[in-house]
């Protein structure tokens, strides 16, 4: 009798996969700190239009991160559990298709962009750039995940540009426009100081969690020559996680504190500290499984932080 095999995956499959798109832990953690920010911006709800490009541009952009993300770490992840089975690596999905996927992907996500006004189409040009330049980080930088950092954090004064950034662009005024007489002086008044100083504490959000997440492969990425910051801290990486997601939450504490409602945001805080002992619980020990789970679960915490933004504006 001979054994059945497996049918091969769709080509639909492996995209999905190759876009994590059963792990939308990933999208979530971008999402919930640009709304938090367009909420701020705003005064409160932003509108469905801006809403909708956030949210579905988010979930593009992430999508084609991962493509770039699987195309540069191909030769790495084969040597560590937890990706040697990711599509690029595995040589299901070669790097020009890949590459292509997150072309389209990321074409989308700027034709959202489009629909508001030429001061976020300016920045998306940055947010772009950081999005390319994260994945190789990793070769150069002893503590990439600062880079993931400001990349994950640049919803935020996309955010603000959205709101702040004008009118609707017209077609007929956009390839000139960039030359006019401030142009881009109005591009940089776009996004506040204030946005600036939330974008800082996301930071060290993603720095924390980040962290996390390189506490799993730790022994592989020794092995490879990966630069993370779990290695860089060594036995400090449990206490600066933890420092880390204090910081984030001072800081946008101390910048939102006069512009939600105080008591709301207490509480919020109340939350979110709750959420970091659990971190903490989950990663004293080191294991993987902590580890790992403490990464992922931290879309709550943004959750948590987005709500208390939107009730605090109501």
């Amino acid at each position: 009798m001979v054994a059945s095999t497996a049918p091969a995956p769709s080509r639909l499959a492996l995209y999905l996969d190759l876009i994590r798109w059963n792990r939308p832990a990933g999208w979530l953690l971008l999402l919930w700190p640009s709304l938090s920010a367009l909420w701020v911006a705003a005064d409160g709800f932003p509108g469905l239009h801006l809403l909708l490009v956030f949210v579905l541009g988010t979930i593009l952009m992430r999508s084609a991160g991962c493509c770039v993300n699987d195309v540069a770490d191909r030769e790495f992840d084969k040597h560590v559990k937890r990706t040697a089975q990711r599509p690029v690596t595995s040589g299901r999905i070669g790097v020009k298709e890949a590459l292509a996927v997150g072309a389209v992907l990321a074409f989308a996500a700027f034709v959202l962009v489009l629909t508001t006004n030429l001061a976020t189409i300016a920045w998306s040009g940055l947010g772009l750039v950081l999005a390319i330049v994260y994945p190789y980080a990793k070769r150069l930088v002893s503590m990439p995940q600062a880079v993931l950092g400001v990349a994950f954090s640049f919803g935020i004064p996309m955010a603000f540009a959205a709101v702040n950034g004008g009118p609707l662009w017209e077609l007929s005024s956009f390839a000139t426009a960039w030359q006019a007489p401030g142009f881009w002086q109005g591009v940089w008044h776009s996004v506040p100081p204030m946005a600036w100083v939330l974008m800082l504490g996301n930071l060290f959000w993603v720095i924390a969690y980040d962290t996390e997440y390189a506490m799993v492969d730790r022994d592989d990425d020794l092995k490879i020559g990966m630069k993370t910051s779990a290695i860089t801290l060594g036995d400090l990486d449990v206490p600066v996680a933890i420092a880390c997601y204090l910081v984030y939450l001072g800081i946008w504490s101390a910048v939102l504190w006069g512009a939600v409602n105080p008591w709301v945001w207490s509480a919020t805080l109340l939350v979110a500290l709750g959420h970091v002992v659990w971190h903490f619980t989950l990663i004293k020990d080191r294991t993987r499984e902590g580890c790992f789970k403490a990464f992922r679960i931290n879309h709550w915490l943004g959750f948590t932080v987005f709500v208390g933004v939107v009730l605090g504006l109501v």
